[in-house]
């Protein structure tokens, strides 16, 4: 009575390619990566609570990098850790269209939110994660005395580069 069909994989290795290339290019090594000063660079510049950095995994996040020919390439989300050094801080910012998750490796933040007029502060502490769904503002700080590290997923291959609330003073700051 019921019709059985055939699950087809949906990943199909390149024919250009053996099974060693397609896997390896679906591989980042931590050795070959580093941490990116730069990619937030221009918030830094304005004030230096602002400071972070990024080392990209899956595609190039929400940070404004264009293109990052070390890492994998991007399908349906990007995956990035972020250093969050000392008494420094993620700004308050929105991403119009994918949901942002953090997971804490190390170190202690407090995680702001804010929802039209409502705010509200959590902390996370090593191995805590929170979703953020798109259209809600979200900033990060380090009250501790040593770098926090977190993991941190955007689901989408290509996300658009997030705003500042209008009375953020970063919403007037020109990125490079």
């Amino acid at each position: 009575m019921s019709e059985i069909t055939e699950l087809k994989p949906e990943a199909v290795k390149p024919q250009d390619k053996t099974l060693q290339e397609w896997v390896e290019s679906r591989v980042a090594r931590f050795e070959g990566r580093k941490y990116d000063w730069n990619a937030l660079k221009f918030q830094a510049d304005f004030d230096p609570k602002y400071r972070r950095a990024q080392m990209r995994y899956i595609g190039t996040g929400a940070t404004g990098v264009a293109s990052d020919s070390n890492t994998v390439p991007a399908e349906h989300f990007t995956f990035s850790t972020m250093v969050l050094p000392a008494k420094c801080e993620g700004p308050l910012h929105l991403h119009i269209d994918a949901e942002e998750v953090f997971f804490m490796l190390r170190g202690t933040i407090t995680l702001f939110i804010r929802d039209g007029e409502e705010e509200y502060q959590t902390t996370l502490r090593e191995r805590d994660l929170i979703s953020v769904p798109k259209g809600v503002y979200r900033g990060l700080f380090n009250h501790g005395e040593e770098e926090a590290l977190m993991l941190v997923m955007i689901g989408n291959p290509k996300p658009v580069t997030p705003t500042y609330p209008a009375d953020h003073p970063l919403s007037q700051v020109k990125r490079n």
